[in-house]
């Protein structure tokens, strides 16, 4: 019996499944399974959900995970801060996950609350905020040559989301040369900001699931997701990462999330005619240009601070050279 065909059986039927100890099995698109294991091979798992057993392929199966502890599980994630799920290091702006491998829909239920919409005179984007003292990462463009910013962050409420709009947002620094600028609510008004938690650069595996959260075409918290195609195409001298996932205008600053809801990259290319070829800068240089933001602070005096590669002299003697004693080889 094929796997996709197995989940209305498995709605149906859960009332059937035998009591006591029993395991979740929980494939790579997300859903879960539970039922009793009743053997294990090389490339197929058995499991027993009452009134029938299925076959599932090992390939197509994340993890498998007692019942009881997944329970726990849920209902102590449930309980808890998530503000509280990161690991902030000594000095840094920003925290570091821990979580477990969940489901898209659970990690968006955690995390969109720190996707916001960075709007400017020039235009639109995405962005997200690291920590709860209102500061935020974004792309360089999307506030190029701009000082005057706003940022909406969408708040969870009873009937679903509540804008409110920050207008007094300072740029603390900005690197157009891998595209990042780092944001600060300079007041939030009594709001506590949810934030992200970046990943590791090191844990990103070609083929494994992503998704990502932005205002495509102001079309605001948008989802999206796909694969990492690639881990490291190169562009201009930078790495990134390839994705299928769609990026769009608008995206940009937004952030690439794995399914443990850490931001693995920072959305900022994508080819708007051709499907499945979004891209997006590596979490290891965001980390950098914010652990050594002091290096590019923003200068309010000039809103184009950046690298500038200085041209060579202009040849001074206009006159054609003089090749009468060059030898012919």
């Amino acid at each position: 019996m094929r796997v996709c065909k197995v989940f209305a059986i498995v709605v149906v039927t859960g009332l059937f499944v035998a009591a006591g100890r029993a395991d979740i099995v929980i494939l790579k698109g997300g859903q879960q399974i539970t039922g009793d294991v009743l053997a294990e091979k090389d490339s197929k798992l058995y499991l027993d959900i009452g009134i029938t057993v299925l076959t599932i392929e090992r390939k197509d199966i994340q993890e498998i995970r007692e019942a009881e502890d997944a329970e726990q599980s849920e209902t102590a994630d449930d309980k808890s801060d998530p503000q509280q799920a990161g690991v902030q290091a000594s000095g840094r702006l920003y925290y570091t996950g821990q979580f477990e491998k969940a489901t898209i829909e659970k990690c968006v239920e955690r995390v969109s609350e720190a996707v916001v919409k960075v709007s400017s005179p020039g235009g639109m984007g995405s962005g997200f905020f690291v920590n709860e003292q209102g500061y935020l990462i974004t792309n360089y463009h999307v506030i190029e040559r701009e000082t005057k910013i706003e940022v909406t962050v969408f708040i969870k409420s009873k009937d679903g989301f509540e804008k409110k709009i920050f207008k007094k947002v300072k740029i603390e620094a900005i690197n157009p040369f891998v595209d990042l600028a780092l944001l600060r609510i300079e007041d939030l008004e009594g709001t506590k900001p949810v934030f992200a938690a970046l990943g590791d650069i090191d844990d990103i595996v070609v083929g494994e699931q992503v998704f990502a959260i932005g205002n495509p075409l102001g079309l605001e918290r948008t989802v999206t997701n796909g694969v990492i195609s690639t881990a490291s195409r190169a562009f201009e001298g930078l790495v990134y990462l390839q994705t299928n996932a769609d990026i769009n205008p608008g995206n940009s600053g937004g952030p690439l999330f794995n399914l443990r809801g850490e931001v693995i990259g920072v959305t900022n290319m994508g080819y708007i005619f051709f499907g499945g070829l979004g891209f997006a800068i590596p979490v290891d240089y965001v980390k950098h240009f914010i652990d050594n933001r002091a290096a590019f602070a923003f200068d309010k005096d000039n809103p184009n601070t950046g690298y500038r590669y200085l041209q060579p002299d202009k040849r001074r003697n206009k006159n054609a050279p003089d090749l009468s004693g060059a030898k012919d080889k």
